[in-house]
């Protein structure tokens, strides 16, 4: 297993109390990127019945096309994410997504077909590839050694309130339906006409609040310094801990330039030890889709309908999911920086791939009823806590600094274009193979995610970047 000095850092930081309330608030601001990814991407399970009654989709190609058509869009943004944030930096990076999200979230209320629908939502996953990898970086970045790891975790945080702002919409939105409505009936009701826009154009909102807070905050301090200015790079660091840490980390930020200076990513996979810290970023973005926990938030519907519930139940337990998931990503704030990337990690893929293994074993022997519900949130609470913050902070921290930005882009676009795969083909390995059967492969991904981990992934945590770059040299 590859390893990183585990001696405590001893470099520049923020004096006493850790990160100054400046960091904090640009940190809060970047990471409502991650609260509005969280909004867009879960509200559509919401939505589905309504919507999909609305455009007369009965086909399960249809209905999987409708759900991951803005994955693409995700792809693009996670793609060109890295060139913005290298060239145009993270602050204007960011207003650009801020500026996607609010049109996209309108113009998918108002959309009149389904080709509208999906072009809309295409185009808002341009915004929301684009914030995943942005708002992480921005925050590493920004942020000192021994307060980054929860300060990335803001990012997630921000995610699961989205997560949670749009199921609690979505369950004051809609209407009660009844338990044996047509598919006719739901199309013209409130909720089939009127209530789905609501869904959707209710981002509008946070949208907003995001392009008018990416306005006031600093550019990233190690980009200014990338760029060659260095005065406005330490304005920045000294407004965040005073002028001895400015002066501190921008002497390590030198020495670090002064490793690799300039270099662009296809010169930096030349090394094989870089090309090894990528392929790691590319499997624990992989993994963090593959572990299959989407599914659950993406296809509530039809998981807990065939538990046995209504509709209306339906979304009253995807609000408790959402209030479980929120919980434990908070937890993950206390825990970070006590017990480590690495450890959370392994104890999400361990505890997730015995979980699934229960959950499996539920359908296959028809035992949902009362022990769905609980294992459902039992692998929501194990995900919040380990791999869903975890997995963004360590990708923050890992690769070098002279093409952050474009190796973050390279794992954001692994990340969707695995979640595209994960919310394309669950409706149908789900029809193929059945609930219970398609769990326990993804309890399989789990048990090997733990593997690798175990061999490749070295621990971070208290080391500033320029370290952890220096250690992987």
């Amino acid at each position: 297993m590859h390893t990183i000095d585990a001696g405590s850092y001893s470099g520049p930081d923020v004096p006493a109390a850790g990160a100054s309330s400046a960091v904090w608030l640009a940190s809060s601001v970047s990471a409502l990127g991650g609260l509005l990814f969280g909004y867009d991407w879960v509200v559509i399970g919401g939505a589905k019945p309504f919507y999909e009654a609305r455009f007369g989709l009965t086909l399960p190609t249809d209905q999987a096309w409708a759900v991951s058509c803005a994955l693409i869009g995700c792809l693009i943004g996670a793609m060109v994410s890295g060139y913005l944030a290298d060239y145009l930096g993270r602050k204007r990076a960011l207003l650009i997504a801020s500026v996607i999200f609010t049109l996209t979230s309108i113009a998918t209320a108002y959309a009149h077909d389904f080709g509208s629908f999906v072009t809309w939502r295409m185009a808002g996953g341009v915004g929301i590839g684009m914030a995943s990898g942005l708002s992480p970086m921005y925050i590493a970045e920004i942020a000192p050694p021994s307060s980054r790891g929860r300060l990335v975790c803001l990012n997630q945080i921000a995610i699961v309130l989205g997560l949670l702002g749009a199921q609690i919409v979505n369950w004051l939105i809609a209407r009660p339906v009844p338990a044996d409505a047509t598919l006719l009936q739901i199309a013209e009701s409130w909720n089939g006409q009127v209530g789905w826009r609501w869904m959707f154009g209710a981002a509008a909102v946070p949208s907003a609040a995001f392009l008018l807070g990416c306005m006031f905050i600093p550019e990233s301090p190690r980009w200014l310094a990338q760029r060659g200015r260095w005065d406005e790079s330490r304005k920045v660091l000294q407004k965040f801990g005073g002028a001895e840490y400015a002066d501190s980390a921008l002497a390590e930020i030198r020495r670090a330039f002064e490793a690799g200076p300039g270099r662009s990513l296809l010169s930096i996979l030349k090394e094989p030890k870089f090309r090894r810290v990528m392929v790691i970023g590319i499997v624990l973005a992989v993994l963090q889709q593959w572990c299959g926990i989407n599914v659950i938030f993406n296809y509530a519907q039809e998981i807990f309908a065939s538990g046995g519930f209504a509709v209306s139940d339906t979304l009253f337990n995807i609000v408790i999911t959402g209030v479980v998931n929120c919980v434990f990503t908070l937890l993950a704030l206390f825990t970070v920086e006590r017990l480590g990337r690495r450890r959370l990690m392994l104890v999400g893929c361990s505890g997730l791939a015995i979980i699934y293994l229960l959950l499996g074993g539920c359908y296959v022997f028809g035992l949902q009823g009362v022990l769905l519900v609980p294992l459902v949130m039992a692998a929501i609470a194990c995900y919040a806590m380990t791999l869903a913050p975890m997995t963004w902070v360590a990708l923050s921290e890992i690769f070098p600094g002279e093409a952050r930005g474009a190796c973050m882009a390279v794992a954001t676009t692994s990340l969707w274009m695995a979640c595209f795969i994960l919310t394309y083909t669950f409706p149908l390995l789900n029809a193929a193979a059945g609930t219970g059967l398609t769990f326990w492969i993804y309890g399989a991904i789990c048990a090997a995610g733990f593997l690798f981990i175990f061999r490749n992934l070295p621990e971070t945590k208290g080391k500033s970047l320029e370290e952890i770059e220096k250690g992987w040299r």
